[in-house]
């Protein structure tokens, strides 16, 4: 049986204060890794950090803006190099196409795509030094289908699908394997106005063949698996979390 253990490991998880990225903290955590989790709210980080310190976890809080491409340096300097990454970072803003705004699309690529591209190549060549790592990216079933108010961010998820299986083979050499988790709809502060609307919930739900939404727990056991050595042969792949959307 293959270890699930991230005994001795280092992972870097961004967006880390609340939902996903919270979620993916505590799971690598847990299974044993140094977590260094990251995002713009110190509180809220620290907060974080020290609930996972209580537990007899190892964990850090460091207050970064992914988007800041030299802020992102600074960090990567100070550091000492990962073995995980999970780019879970990301924004999104509910509008027709039609109406979609330049200054819109720019927020929403900068940190959905451009951002994770940037560090994870950062991450990417301290761990072509070690001889290897896992790189996971959460993107979203959005990534595999259409949805109604969502150009922007389906062109920022269809574009992290690519570029992991591209990544996947550039970095394949170096023993860096690329993935991605992509949920359905899961209630988070990112979600959470937008599923206030009763008729839109029930109509969300509907489409879920398993009959409920997702919930941040949903994604733990995926972080573990790809970032584990229990997933060493998988790469440029997505575990699809959705319930079953995408496959209607």
């Amino acid at each position: 049986m293959p270890s699930f253990s991230l005994q001795g490991k280092r992972a870097l998880v961004t967006g880390a204060s609340r939902g996903l990225g919270l979620a993916a903290t505590v799971a690598l955590a847990q299974a044993g890794a140094e977590v260094c989790c990251v995002a713009r709210s110190k509180e809220e980080l620290e907060r974080v950090a020290r609930a996972c310190v209580e537990q007899g976890w190892k964990a850090q809080a460091e207050v970064l803006d992914v988007v800041d491409r030299d802020g992102v340096e600074r960090f990567l300097s100070s550091q000492a190099s990962f073995d995980v990454l999970v780019n879970n970072a990301g924004i999104n803003f509910l509008q027709p196409f039609l109406e979609v705004e330049e200054d819109v699309y720019d927020r929403i690529m900068a940190l959905n795509l451009r951002a994770v591209f940037f560090l994870s190549q950062g991450v990417a060549r301290e761990m072509r030094e070690r001889g290897g790592g896992s790189i996971i990216h959460v993107s979203s079933q959005m990534g595999l289908v259409g949805g109604e108010c969502r150009t922007a961010y389906c062109a920022a998820k269809h574009g992290i699908e690519g570029l992991t299986k591209a990544m996947a083979l550039d970095l394949a050499q170096y023993g860096i394997r690329v993935n991605t988790i992509a949920p359905t709809f899961v209630e988070t502060a990112l979600t959470r106005p937008f599923l206030k609307d009763e008729a839109q919930r029930a109509s969300i739900v509907s489409r879920i063949p398993l009959g409920r939404l997702g919930e941040a727990e949903d994604i733990m056991g995926a972080v573990v698996f790809l970032a584990s050595e229990a997933s060493s042969l998988v790469t440029g792949s997505s575990i699809v979390v959705d319930g079953g959307w995408t496959a209607v």
